[in-house]
């Protein structure tokens, strides 16, 4: 009845296990009882199984956090709660018999002689946090991802999906993430086929639960994980609780504490839109993300006085670094034939950002690629070979062109056989190179058009913005750079010139720097920054295996690939000796954008040097 229910939801764990005992106390879920204490997954297996299945937790202890392991026989979970009997103290129980589920019982009294053999495993349960979820306004449902094995253990990840309304987004993950003993913070916000989740309505597990008006789908690993590792391993006979039907610990709910208490920023999580097709969020902590808000500044000072700040949007590098940090494959452009009256017409401003960017991606495996134009190409790659010979990069990057011979060339460019399903890309980059303006021309900064040196890759940034699955990035320091044109209208009233030269093409993410290499500095600077954010970690290996901190050869290498004086002066050098010039000035020597080398461009390197290693 409905007092009935009233008065369970305020009884005490202990006093609900007796009444569950009793077998005919009208409970067939637990979710809302015993609000402030923990409630457990149960999984009970044969003793042979049991070291694999413990490893199997501790390897994955998002979906399968471990609370207690018991000894053979022993009915009991001391650290748990007083007096327990798990044959009894669950609402419902399943059976299987060689993976099958054969059964759903009230009690597992008549397998007492089979359970002085087996071993009980209480996991971690996010019923345990439901309670101040829902005080924080926020409304379940199941679906499966990913797969992670230990010995005879391996099985698809069971997820919880839950709407959050997007203003809320913060605060969930907060309060989530302070309680890894009841799943932890959300491993997936956003649309479920990233997860493979092909229909939200057709749940494995519960029932469906709809999205209202703004709410975006947020997932969790979920317990019933063990229920899946059961079944895949296929013992002779298992029992696991019934979904749904939790054992109730004494011990109290985490949550409460974490929703009453000020994280510290390294256990803060923020979380931050980085696609609207498909919709998906991402998670960096509090301290990193005013790291590299500190580093956006740091690349935004304008020592040239060209008036960058007012193209400036707050956070676009940091988007733009944690949708990289999603990336397996990585598409870069650069080169500005400015100087239309030399060979080369390009200027040194492009290339070493663009460079810095692919050292550091390349550090963190992710596929590189660079896209020049044709008739720089042979050029580029000689760049390129003095670069890994003088320690700039230590792996010589793909060079390509594309010249946009038929209508169709930029999807199948980017997509395997024209498939927009299957993009070779998941993100591009564009830093300091000629952007298309309004009128299909290319323009300088002095409103030189230079439409014939520059090979249409605009077309590449047009084409993946209808292509899901495609990010792409714009780092400029004048606004007629590829991607700016998400800014235009910024770049038409502030900038000289701007109604003529601004670009029209935009990029789902426009940085403005004062020097757009230092925006490529600032770019790999932020990414070794996210690498060694353990919130960030766990949520882009969706909660699966086990967190560690990076190796002392990974973490070195990392920091190996970062832009240093050393390497930015040697990579300039490079440069001018195959006659590129500074862009503001044309002149032929160590300088970019009118702009010395020492102290300005050095100087600038160290700070964001400082500030990326105060993160270590």
């Amino acid at each position: 009845s409905v007092e009935m229910s009233k008065c369970q939801s305020v009884m005490s764990s202990s006093a609900l296990r007796a009444l569950i005992r009793k077998k005919n106390h009208g409970i067939e879920n637990t979710s809302g009882l015993a609000a402030g204490y923990q409630q457990a997954n149960v999984v009970i297996l044969h003793k042979s199984l049991a070291d694999d299945f413990e490893a199997f937790c501790h390897a994955n202890p998002s979906p399968l956090p471990l609370l207690y392991r018991s000894q053979p026989g022993e009915w009991g979970c001391p650290p748990l709660a007083a007096d327990a009997d798990i044959r009894v103290d669950c609402p419902q129980y399943c059976v299987f018999k060689d993976g099958l589920l054969v059964s759903r019982v009230s009690s597992l009294m008549s397998y007492s002689g089979q359970l002085q053999d087996m071993v009980s495993f209480y996991l971690g349960c996010s019923f345990s946090f439901e309670r101040t979820l829902q005080k924080a306004g926020v409304p379940v449902r199941n679906g499966e991802t990913g797969k992670e094995g230990v010995g005879q253990f391996q099985c698809p990840m069971v997820v919880t999906m839950r709407p959050v309304p997007e203003e809320k987004l913060d605060l969930v993950a907060q309060i989530t993430h302070l309680t890894p003993l009841a799943h932890g913070g959300p491993i997936h916000i956003g649309d479920p086929a990233v997860l493979g989740i092909q229909d939200v309505s057709r749940p494995e597990y519960g029932d469906p639960v709809a999205l209202g008006p703004g709410d975006v789908p947020a997932f969790w690993a979920c317990g019933v994980t063990g229920v899946e590792a059961v079944q895949s391993c296929k013992p002779p006979l298992a029992f696991t609780h019934s979904p749904g039907c939790m054992f109730l610990t004494d011990r109290q709910d985490s949550s409460v504490f974490a929703s009453t208490s000020t994280p510290e920023p390294d256990q803060c999580p923020l979380t931050f839109s980085i696609s609207q097709q498909p919709l998906h969020f991402s998670v960096a902590s509090k301290a990193v993300v005013q790291s590299i808000r500190d580093l956006e500044k740091i690349i935004g000072e304008d020592p040239g006085e060209r008036g960058i700040r007012a193209l400036f949007v707050q956070d676009e590098l940091l988007r733009s670094c944690l949708s990289l940090s999603h990336s397996s494959s990585v598409l870069i452009t650069t080169g500005f034939p400015t100087h239309y009256t030399h060979n080369p017409p390009e200027e040194t401003d492009g290339p070493p950002g663009a460079i810095a960017i692919a050292a550091t991606l390349q550090a963190l495996q992710k596929e590189v690629a660079i896209v020049t134009d044709h008739r720089a190409l042979e050029m580029n790659q000689r760049i390129m070979e003095d670069a890994v010979k003088k320690g700039v990069i230590k792996t010589a990057v793909p060079l390509l062109s594309y010249q946009g011979n038929s209508p169709d060339s930029a999807l199948y460019f980017l997509c395997h056989n024209g498939d927009h399903k299957k993009p070779r890309f998941d993100h591009l980059v564009a830093i300091e190179r000629s952007g298309r303006a309004s009128d299909g021309n290319y323009y300088n900064m002095r409103g030189v058009n230079i439409k014939h040196l520059v090979d249409p890759i605009d077309d590449l940034f047009t084409t993946a913005s209808t292509i899901p699955g495609i990010s792409t990035t714009g780092i400029g320091d004048g606004g007629n750079e590829l991607g700016m044109g998400k800014v235009k209208e910024a770049v038409r009233e502030h900038m000289p010139n701007g109604s003529l030269i601004a670009c029209d093409v935009a990029a789902d993410f426009a940085i403005t720097a004062g020097v757009s290499n230092w925006g490529g500095y600032g770019m790999a600077c932020a990414l070794y920054i996210l690498s060694l954010c353990p919130i960030h970690q766990r949520y882009l290996h969706k909660g699966l295996g086990q967190p560690h901190p990076p190796t002392q050869d990974q973490h070195q290498a990392w920091a190996a690939s970062l832009p240093s004086v050393a390497k930015e002066e040697e990579m300039l050098s490079i440069l001018v000796q195959h006659g590129v010039r500074s862009g503001k000035t044309g002149t032929l020597g160590m300088e970019v954008d009118g702009l010395t080398f020492h102290p300005t461009h050095s100087d600038l390197i160290i700070k964001l040097r400082d500030r990326t290693s105060q993160r270590k």
